[in-house]
């Protein structure tokens, strides 16, 4: 029977490639893929790419972007990207708290995104 393998690629849509890119670059600390197609800013991430794109289609007015979907990033240390997420002024949904994958928190990020971030051990 065809099957689906597991997530490959995760893409979420912005009207505003640049600000996103700020955002998740500068204010996240995402590194910009080399190449990205027109259209759309890819993020140098593993083990899956993460991009943001132009909307498919017309979505203005749409409050709930990504509501009852979980993006969830790896990261080094929970608590103190919480700190500098805090210090530029992002929002937060919530604080640190340890759960079932580790210690975790989530933000909003500008553009109405919810992105939880765990702490992972790295190889």
């Amino acid at each position: 029977m065809p099957h689906l393998i597991g997530p490959d690629f995760i893409g979420i849509q912005a009207e505003d490639l640049d600000a996103a890119r700020t955002f998740y670059t500068e204010v996240v600390g995402l590194k910009a893929a080399a190449h990205s197609p027109p259209g759309a800013v890819v993020f140098d991430t593993s083990p899956i790419p993460f991009a943001v794109r132009t909307p498919l289609g017309d979505w203005k007015g749409t409050d709930a972007l990504g509501e009852g979907i979980a993006i969830w990033f790896g990261c080094d240390d929970a608590d103190a990207l919480h700190d500098h997420l805090v210090a530029h002024g992002t929002r937060i949904v919530f604080p640190p708290k340890d759960g079932p994958f580790g210690r975790y928190f989530a933000f909003r990020d500008p553009f109405g995104y919810t992105i939880t971030p765990h702490t992972v051990g790295l190889s």
